[in-house]
């Protein structure tokens, strides 16, 4: 029996980007399903450094064309390469002769938009990036909104801000203020990242702005990372970036045996929405349940008591849960419960944890007491309600490219 062949292949990514390490690790799932036998070429620290690369000599290359200086380093290349990246409202924005697996960037926007839509919102704006080449994929997440906004008849507001850098950083955060403040209110905001959803957050903090009665606000790339840096959990649309990298795998695989793909383009839809805090948009008709609600928001998981909302607000205790009865049907101690739950199911449903370090994160008292919850409001355990949400992620299969 002939053992198969292993192939040499370079990954040209920058893992310090959540896009870039989703592409990978569905590589790296593509290869674990298959049993393909790659050795993998990426730089020690996992960023992507072209000086020399033109001198590698592998069998195969799958590449970040994002960036324009990744395609005109690989433009000279004979060895089999697939590129990942953007999509693009002009088809001739493509990269000529290779094959391209691309995160369809109007569906990443029109998933936003409507669940804005849905939350009861008729006031958009999208916060973008600079206009530059390296932020191409930016602008044509500005195009499709742009395009989504015309079509309801409606002014695309777009705000592009500047490039956070320490020198400027209060600079562009007065920026956004000035910005938001300018907005009609209520409004849904799209934000082209994660990152980008973060400042904004930080920026309402600042300009005393209420999130999300007055501006909600949804990211794209669900990255943990900025989720644990912001106060209040943030809504985002998930790009299918792991799909990306398994069907990025499976095309530079059969062309590895020896079939020709040239212009094949295949459009990865989103993943879905991780709807949590930020975008939970609720018309408060009183500034008294609006206020106490931003303070649950920010506290709830400190272990903050009904009273300690009552103090912030500046009125009784009776007073706030009268106001909290008429409104919205529940006590003040119903709506902190009601958080602590969003937020442990959102780390539960992010992969293997304690119980009792969620319990601790998300301000239960015990982890006896957050089962207690689980069973009364969700009808499960905690840990049961872990495993049903892994089984729901588990892989879809790679979609061949002759049906791109």
């Amino acid at each position: 029996m002939l053992t198969p062949k292993t192939h040499r292949i370079a990954l040209l990514f920058n893992a310090n980007k959540i896009f870039d390490r989703e592409v990978i690790t569905g590589i790296a799932g593509f290869l674990a399903s298959t049993r393909t036998s790659w050795d993998l070429f990426l730089e020690e620290d996992f960023r992507l450094r072209l000086s020399g690369i033109e001198k590698w000599q592998g069998d195969g290359i799958i590449a970040d064309f994002d960036d324009p200086a990744v395609a005109a380093a690989l433009a000279p290349s004979r060895i089999p390469l697939v590129a990942v990246g953007g999509s693009y409202e002009n088809v001739d924005d493509y990269p000529a002769g290779v094959p391209y697996v691309a995160t369809d960037n109007f569906k990443l926007i029109k998933l936003a938009y409507e669940h804005l839509i849905d939350a009861g919102l008729r006031n958009f704006a999208l916060f973008s990036l600079p206009e530059a080449q390296e932020n191409r994929w930016a602008q044509e997440r500005e195009k499709a909104f742009g395009t989504l906004m015309r079509g309801d008849r409606l002014h695309p507001e777009i705000f592009r801000g500047q490039s956070t850098r320490a020198p400027s950083w209060d600079e562009a955060i007065g920026q956004q203020v000035a910005w938001l403040h300018s907005l009609p209110k209520p409004v849904g905001v799209i934000a082209v990242t994660d990152a980008r959803a973060r400042q904004l957050m930080q920026a309402c903090a600042l300009a005393g702005i209420v999130v999300p009665e007055q501006v909600a606000i949804v990211g794209i790339d669900n990255d943990p990372l900025a989720r644990m840096l912001t106060r209040i959990p943030m809504s985002s649309v998930m790009q299918g970036a792991q799909e990306m990298g398994r069907t990025a795998a499976h095309l530079l695989d059969q062309m590895l045996h020896g079939m020709r793909l040239g212009d094949t383009r295949i459009l990865v839809p989103p993943a879905g929405i991780n709807v949590l805090a930020s975008s939970r948009h609720e018309a408060a008709k009183h500034p008294h349940v609006m206020r106490a609600r931003h303070f649950i928001r920010q506290y709830a998981c400190q272990g903050i008591r009904t009273g300690q909302v009552a103090d912030y607000v500046g009125i009784s205790r009776s007073s706030l849960e009268s106001y909290f009865r008429q409104e919205l049907g529940c006590s003040v101690h119903d709506a902190i419960l009601r958080f602590r739950l969003d937020a442990a199911t959102a780390i539960l449903a992010s992969g293997d944890c304690n119980l009792s370090e969620v319990a601790r994160k998300c301000g239960f008292t015990s982890s006896q007491y957050m089962h207690s919850v689980f069973k009364r409001e969700l009808g499960c355990s905690p840990r049961a309600y872990q495993e049903r949400m892994a089984g729901q992620a588990r892989a879809c299969p790679v979609p061949d490219p002759q049906e791109g």
